[in-house]
């Protein structure tokens, strides 16, 4: 039998799995896509709709080509999460992202259903990449409006909240995609606790710059 490091589909059940036992998913909502191949056909594998996490086996996990001229090549047994365009674009305009995870994590979103994003109250912002987490603008779910929007806003970070719906998290791999994704639904929590307290302070800009620049070689070993 295959581990989940030799098989894609394992890994991207397994991740989907450990999301809801942190907290930071429930049900079935939310989705997790792994960049790949299947044979010589470049693409991504991603969890399918509609289908309980604890009840997925590798033949459910769907591959989607880059390439739409290879889709025929494909023969998938399920159809993929509504959100699959969505990854599929971050994917094209990403080629550095090998992985996304994507939540409806509590406080986050929360957040999102207020068009907030995620300020520099606190220095582990930086983690995703910037000197703030944005909120994505509303667009429909499974939409190509939605898609848009989401990889505009993982163009230079990798993550984001997306208006009225959730988190996005994006890594070199599925484990740091879902670090993220707990990451910035802890942020989140914080910064409610936060406001709770009075007017958030926030770091300067020229703060954010040197945590930014530390980040660069950030839990790295010698």
């Amino acid at each position: 039998m295959m581990t989940s490091s030799e098989d894609p589909r394992l890994a991207v059940i397994s991740t989907a799995r450990r999301m809801n036992a942190m907290g930071i998913n429930v049900n079935k909502s939310g989705n997790v896509s792994v960049r790949g191949q299947l044979g010589i056909v470049e693409g991504f594998w991603i969890t399918p709709t509609g289908i309980d996490y604890e009840e997925l086996v590798p033949e459910d996990i769907v591959f989607i080509a880059f390439n739409p001229d290879q889709a025929g090549q494909i023969h998938n047994l399920r159809l993929p999460s509504s959100e699959w365009l969505m990854h599929k674009k971050v994917y094209l305009r990403r080629p550095d992202v090998a992985a996304l995870v994507h939540t409806h994590s509590a406080h986050a979103t929360a957040m999102a259903c207020q068009d907030r994003s995620i300020p520099a109250f606190h220095y582990m912002v930086a983690a995703a990449g910037g000197d703030r987490i944005e909120c994505a603008p509303y667009a429909l779910f499974g939409s190509e409006e939605l898609a848009d929007v989401a990889a505009r806003a993982l163009s230079e970070r990798n993550a984001c909240l997306l208006s009225h719906h959730g988190v996005l998290a994006a890594g070199s791999n599925l484990s740091k995609a879902l670090k993220l994704a707990r990451e910035v639904e802890n942020l989140a929590q914080m910064y409610i606790l936060t406001c709770q307290l009075g007017e958030p302070k926030v770091l300067t800009q020229v703060q954010m710059q040197e945590v930014l620049a530390r980040f660069k070689h950030y839990g790295q070993q010698k």
